[in-house]
């Protein structure tokens, strides 16, 4: 029985759900990657994560072709290559692994049904999280949707099993032993392969891991993983990570928590995507200051650590946690701009993009999403620099100017903007 092995999420061959059940279910197995052409035409000519997963998609080629297999790569729609893809392999089964963004969930229903009146399983496996959609749930069987009491439940029905690694390797000989063409280049597929940007390493950094709780809100160290990127993609597996952060910094493993969070709350709610997950934040009515918008883009509001994190974000790909935290809340708050402006952005610029959290980092930030800071909470950009960039080291990396005549004066006076802020917020919530 022939089997299609679809990579998506997941641009590994350990420790791989999906894979792991479809070589154990198959007598062939022949992995599969898509090109999906309805999000790459989504995207800049020049995104950086397309020449990620390209070299990834290469990597991982030359390691199903050591082991006497190979890697086929196909361009286009996957709701018409699947279903024929299965049909020219004489497949009866296509196993992959599940995603929970609204997007690949209406594809993948499509998918199914297709495959189904053709007589042909389309079999998923949860591979993206350690807990998904129903795992978690309260006891009167709802999803949570406040952080606290899912964390403690979470861990109270975490055990070894959920940690413990797929054994791919046991398998691997069911891997068919063709060989397929080189990949698509960027070029053909009508992208730039010139990489501008550092891709942070596969390998797990231990001794930052056990350090996080003490220094992961500085921004001027060196204390995040940045495995971000990699989670995202697959390239490492979440229950390794897990795994260390169980044995390292509760910390660590509560921000992993954090990510199951997220993916089970765009699961239930997939409103929230595009919405504020409480309905009445969206009778808010936003600024549309365009000036405003791009100063805050281009990193020149005058409020250093805010600019700071804005130009390291144009300039890497990535910005650091509690900058994220900072720069979401003076645009929301501050600048009384709409969330949705600063997610998109978020979604066009940052190499670890995932957009259950990403989306769930912005609502937090703007008072509107599940568990959300409340909105009466302004952040202070220049105490926050006081307590986390005291010395500005941070800040003097990204802001050249910064301390000089050319660089400019705050675009909104703190006190006015958190003050209209609160009042456009209550009035909008009819608050008293």
């Amino acid at each position: 029985m022939t089997s299609i092995f679809w990579h998506r999420r997941d641009l590994r061959t350990e420790d791989n759900a999906g894979l792991y059940k479809a070589l154990s279910k198959s007598t062939a197995v022949v992995p599969l990657f898509i090109f999906d052409t309805t999000i790459l035409e989504q995207l800049p000519k020049n995104d950086q994560r397309i020449i990620f997963i390209h070299q990834e998609i290469n990597r991982l080629k030359e390691e199903y072709r050591k082991l006497g297999s190979d890697l086929r790569v196909e361009y286009g729609d996957p709701i018409e290559l699947i279903p024929s893809l299965a049909k020219e392999l004489n497949a009866s089964n296509v196993f992959t692994n599940r995603d929970y963004e609204p997007y690949a969930r209406k594809r993948d229903l499509v998918i199914f049904e297709t495959l189904k009146n053709s007589g042909i399983a389309f079999i998923g496996a949860k591979d993206h999280v350690i807990f998904e959609k129903d795992e978690v749930l309260k006891n009167d069987g709802g999803p949570y949707t406040v952080f606290t009491p899912y964390s403690r439940k979470w861990k109270d029905t975490l055990n070894e099993s959920n940690l413990t690694s797929y054994s791919t390797e046991k398998n691997f000989a069911k891997l068919t032993k063709l060989q397929q063409s080189d990949c698509i280049s960027l070029e053909e597929m009508g992208f730039s392969s010139e990489q501008h940007v550092e891709f942070p390493t596969r390998v797990f950094p231990a001794q930052i891991i056990k350090d996080y709780t003490q220094k992961r809100d500085f921004p001027a160290l060196s204390s995040t993983s940045k495995l971000g990127l990699h989670l995202r993609f697959g390239t490492i597996s979440i229950r390794a990570l897990a795994r260390e952060a169980v044995k390292s910094n509760e910390t660590f493993l509560n921000e992993l928590i954090w990510r199951d969070f997220y993916q089970m709350i765009i699961h239930h709610f997939p409103h929230s995507a595009k919405d504020a997950f409480r309905e009445k934040y969206d009778r808010i009515p936003w600024e549309h200051n365009e000036a405003h918008y791009k100063a805050w883009c281009e990193g020149k509001t005058g409020y250093p650590l805010v600019d700071a994190g804005m130009r390291e974000l144009n300039a890497t790909g990535f910005m650091h946690n509690r900058v994220r935290m900072v720069v979401a809340s003076f645009l929301s708050k501050h600048l009384l701009l709409d969330w949705r402006l600063g997610e998109v952005y978020f979604a066009e610029k940052l190499l670890d993009y995932d957009q259950a959290s990403n989306v769930g980092g912005w609502q937090w930030a703007a008072g509107c999403g599940c568990d959300a800071a409340p909105y009466f909470r302004v952040f202070n950009p220049q105490s926050q620099q006081e307590k986390f960039d005291k010395d500005f080291v941070y800040i003097r990396k990204w802001v050249h100017e910064f301390g000089t005549p050319a660089y400019p004066q705050p675009i909104v006076e703190h006190s006015f903007a958190r003050l209209r802020a609160i009042e456009r917020y209550k009035t909008a919530l009819n608050e008293q």
